[in-house]
């Protein structure tokens, strides 16, 4: 009897277990088939993803009854109990609103976005699927109150609220919660190395200051990048994109772009994910050949022919200059031919560089549950390579870049830890003003070029060169220059290319332009959520800590000696409790940071959300929360010259260690008797603490001109170390639906800001104090007692320099934005949104000091589209406005023109197959995002995307 019963057990046992099917169909509220869901058996990785007309099919191992859960990007998760073997079920998806949005950034912890306690901004895979840009990179322009600055094809910058630069330090950027800027740059470049369009889950963005949870730098914004989990999203993905970029200066041009992303999971303990994409294409041409004054930045008039120190924007190599006297060089009296400040001819961008755009990135994540729960352990590699262009102080050609990053982390519901590396090479980049400063040095020093150009002048304007008409100063320049440039390299010869190549092989600056990275960043991350311990409120805690390892061989750094490491690291809490019948929600928390080289910095974050009906359809909310921003690695440690100015880092012990290279001064010949050095070197000091302000010098360099020079206006520099930047935001909101159909959110901010960090750009004598205080009695040569440093200034024997300090004036911007979405003429989708942004900030409390707000003051984006025009057919039409404003950096200030720019797409949809003909800026209005960078065409392109 105990054998049968036994038997008999093992037989059920065996039943239970035995393979059930499950077959179904999935539709929405009005019973259309939903292609590309998500099923999945609740608890397990089994699961199967709907066809084109919205069925699917399971065998599951599982005892009965079980559930299975359909999931779906813009859907409500919908759970259906399976009760017997070959069950079939039809599970309707209900369309979300935008207030059941799920999100994870604003608190660290998932919430529904109506409870957010910040303002967010969110794309996820349905919206870049029905993109009408080139990229979901591109997209995210589209977002209320969302600048993209495009550097290059390859590098867009994403910022918010104000105080945009490509190299936006301000705004962070994280994917799968690795920052993926670069170590010694210290911001991102762009998608250039990040996801692929494939694995992107959703993409969130926080507006304004996040440091009280997120730290240093999450300052003026932030951005996560989700990727797919590759137990949910199971499966073979692949699209292939193809197209051309179109302007009038580079012409047409194809682009490609492909990818790939596989994962599987082996079983409900361990999945893997593996994805792969490239692209490749022309960069857009920079070609803007107005005059700039080197020591001010702004545009002047004049060109090659009228100005014989003509600097042209995009035209590299006429930063080399220098002011030649011809009375004295002539040995004629003061006021014969006079002085001339002359530059020498430079090389046009587009002949330093072959404007080869590409990235390539891979991607690898091995998800291990050892106890086939929450508990998850992963591995995650991603590596990328990349050709692009950077515009900073001077513009670079980013060649060959390459990136990777190694993340180990461990993670539940309510807990993570994690540890990351990430490595940078710089390849074979190079400062295209370097490029061009040494080939000219290659065929002809600097010091031949202005001998002959000065004999030539000479020559010419008193008559000896026949041909020449005397007295004519132009003319006279004219002549000069072709003698000058007797010999000069050609662009396209071999000679040129030759030495192109290998100045850009040379990392040594002197004579070459090739910069030199091997940076290294480690961080780790914790985060503790004590939600399922505490029942009174949500208490979450945790840390972070980041090592950098600065390694550039001294071409960027003053790591001439070996790799400066620093370090910092921070602590946090938060906590959330909901009162009044959970209509009302607070959050508060705190944060404190410490930098190797600075002080502790705290800050806190309180916020409220108010919900008064009983369906949430009414959400406020308002908060107060402070950010900071720690100086930057070459806000420290950069030791630079770029050309118009050096750049010196201020972190104490990086004063001494730089030095400049040698400089040979101007001054007239026999003043050696007099103590003055012809050669002398200047140091980090030197420009901390003996210098003249910019304003002041320019001042007292009009008075001279004017023929009464006043040494009273000129003030010493003074110049303080850096230190980190502070900001208290403040924010109101609402987010709600109106008239049953329209969603609105509703944002207004005012950011205060302490100990702005900025650029100070200083003038140093090359000798001299700039207190007057050492005077050269030049009696025996017809002068008479004058302060070295005003003998200097007069010789033209100055140096500007670029030092990183804080600025002590009232610095504040503030701002609104709103947006509306809804549903219009049945099934079309329409959404318009406004932004404005003012910067409040007096000019005069800091002549020298520039902000870099470089946003427009009004902003206009709408959308138009249907995902079902007709069976399988969708579009979306984008349209962007902004008005015109000022743009400031250290490479030039000018005004950015207004623009008006639309984008369209229109897609047709088969089985798992999406075939997409778009463009963007459809109409052909070309414009740039900033002075100097690549004019902006027309992008058209085609694609097919199979998911």
């Amino acid at each position: 009897m105990r054998t049968f019963l036994s038997i008999l057990a093992m037989l059920v046992c065996v039943g239970m277990f035995a393979q059930t099917s499950v077959s179904g169909k999935v539709v929405d509220s009005g019973n259309l088939p939903i292609p590309g869901v998500n099923v999945v058996v609740v608890g397990t990785s089994t699961g199967t993803v709907t066809d084109f007309d919205g069925n699917f099919k399971l065998s599951v191992n599982q005892p009965l009854p079980f559930k299975i859960k359909a999931s779906s990007v813009g859907f409500d998760t919908a759970t259906v109990e399976i009760t017997k073997n070959n069950q079939e079920v039809t599970i309707v998806l209900q369309e979300g609103t935008e207030l059941d949005e799920i999100v994870l950034s604003a608190s660290r912890t998932p919430e529904r976005i109506r409870e957010s306690p910040v303002t967010v901004e969110r794309m996820d895979a349905r919206a870049i699927k029905n993109s009408s840009s080139p990229s979901y990179y591109d997209a995210l322009e589209n977002l209320k109150g969302v600048d993209v600055n495009t550097n290059s094809l390859t590098f867009k910058s994403v910022n918010t609220r104000g105080f945009a630069t490509f190299a936006n330090t301000r705004f962070m950027q994280l994917v799968d919660g690795m920052d993926n800027s670069s170590p010694a740059l210290n911001f991102a470049l762009g998608n250039l190395l990040g996801m692929s369009e494939l694995d992107v889950q959703t993409v969130e963005l926080l507006p304004g200051a996040s440091s009280a949870l997120y730290g240093a730098n999450a300052f003026n914004g932030i951005m996560f990048m989700r990727s797919k989990d590759p137990y949910e999203k199971q499966g073979l993905s692949f699209y292939a994109k193809t197209g051309m970029t179109s302007s009038e200066n580079a012409g047409d041009n194809n682009f490609i772009d492909f990818g790939i992303r596989g994962a599987y999971a082996f079983s409900d303990k361990l999945a893997i994910k593996a994805s792969f994409s490239f692209l490749n294409g022309t960069e857009w041409f920079a070609t803007d050949y107005t005059n700039y004054d080197a020591a001010t930045g702004d545009a002047i008039a004049g060109n090659r022919q009228t100005d014989p120190n003509f600097n042209g924007l995009n035209i590299y190599g006429d930063e080399v200059s220098t002011t030649l006297n011809f009375d004295s060089l002539s040995g004629a009296p003061a006021g014969t031919f006079g002085l001339s400040d002359v530059s020498r001819t430079g090389y046009e961008e587009r002949d330093l560089m072959d404007y080869d755009a590409e990235s390539v990135k891979m991607d690898l994540a091995l998800h291990y549950k050892p106890f086939a729960d929450d508990f998850t352990i992963i591995w995650n590699s991603k590596v990328g390579r990349g050709n692009t262009i950077y515009q900073g102080a001077n513009r670079y050609s980013i060649k060959d870049f390459f990136m990777q990053q190694h993340k180990l982390e461990i993670r539940n519901n309510n807990f993570f830890i994690r540890g990351y590396v990430t490595a940078e090479k710089a390849g074979n980049s190079y400062d295209t003003r370097f490029a061009a400063i040494n080939v000219n040095r290659r065929w002809k020093s600097d010091q031949q070029w202005f001998t002959e150009y000065a004999t030539g002048y000479l020559g010419a304007i008193t008559g000896a060169i026949p041909g020449v008409t005397p007295g004519n100063p132009d003319a006279a320049h004219a002549f000069a220059r072709g003698l000058a440039d007797t010999g000069r390299f050609e662009p396209g010869t071999p000679e040129f290319r030759a030495a192109l190549n290998g100045v850009t092989a040379d990392g040594d600056l002197l004579t070459g332009a090739k910069f030199i990275d091997n940076t290294k960043l480690y961080h780790s991350d914790i985060n503790y959520n004590f939600s399922h311990l505490i029942d009174f409120a949500d208490i979450q805690v945790g840390g972070s800590y980041r090592e950098y390892v600065l390694n550039s061989e001294g071409t960027i750094f003053t790591d001439y000696d070996g790799p400066i490491r620093y370090d910092e690291y921070g602590a946090y809490v938060q906590v959330q409790k909901k009162f009044m019948e959970d209509k009302m929600k607070f959050t508060g928390s705190i944060r404190y940071d410490k930098a190797q080289n600075f002080d502790g910095n705290v800050s806190p974050r309180l916020s409220l959300v108010f919900s008064p009906d009983e369906a949430k359809k009414h959400n406020f909310r308002a908060s107060f929360q402070t950010g900071f921003r720690n100086p930057t690695t070459q806000d420290q440690y950069i030791g630079l010259d770029v050309g118009n100015a050096i750049l010196v880092g201020s972190a104490p012990d990086n004063l001494d260690r730089y030095t400049t290279r040698p400089i040979t001064n101007n001054f007239p010949a026999g003043l050696e008797a007099f103590g003055l050095d012809r050669t002398v070197t200047l140091s980090g000091n030197d420009a901390y603490n003996n210098s003249f302000t910019l304003a002041s010098f320019q001042a007292f360099g009009a008075s001279a001109a004017a023929g009464a020079p006043n040494p009273a206006l000129l003030q010493q520099a003074n110049v303080q170390f850096v230190k980190p930047e502070q900001v208290s935001a403040f924010e109101v909101g609402y987010r709600g639906i109106v008239l049953d159909n329209i969603a609105i959110d509703v944002s207004a901010y005012y950011n205060a800001y302490k100990d702005f960090i900025a650029n100070r750009t200083v003038i140093v004598p090359n000798y001299g104090n700039v207190n007057l205080s050492d005077v050269t009695d030049l009696t025996p040569v017809g002068g008479a007692p004058t302060p070295n440093a005003l003998i200097a200034a007069g010789n033209g024997d100055f140096t500007p320099f670029q030092l990183y300090s804080n600025s002590n004036a009232d610095i504040n911007s503030y701002g609104v934005a709103i947006g509306a979405n809804t549903k219009v003429f049945g099934d079309y989708d329409f959404g318009v949104n406004y932004t404005y942004a003012k910067l409040d900030f007096d000019q005069a409390s800091d002549p020298d000091f520039e902000t870099n707000f470089n946003t427009p003051e009004h902003k206009v984006k709408a959308s138009f589209g249907n995902r079902n025009l007709f069976k399988n057919f969708g579009f979306n039409i984008n349209w962007r406005w902004n008005d015109a404003f000022l743009w400031e950096s250290t490479f030039a200030d000018g005004t950015v023109s207004a623009r008006s720019l639309v984008d369209f797409q229109i897609n047709y949809r088969y089985k798992k197959s999406t075939f997409k003909l778009g463009a963007a800026n459809i109409l052909g209005h070309e414009y740039v995002s900033a002075p100097g960078v690549g004019t902006i065409g027309s992008q058209y392109f085609i694609s097919w995307v199979i998911n």
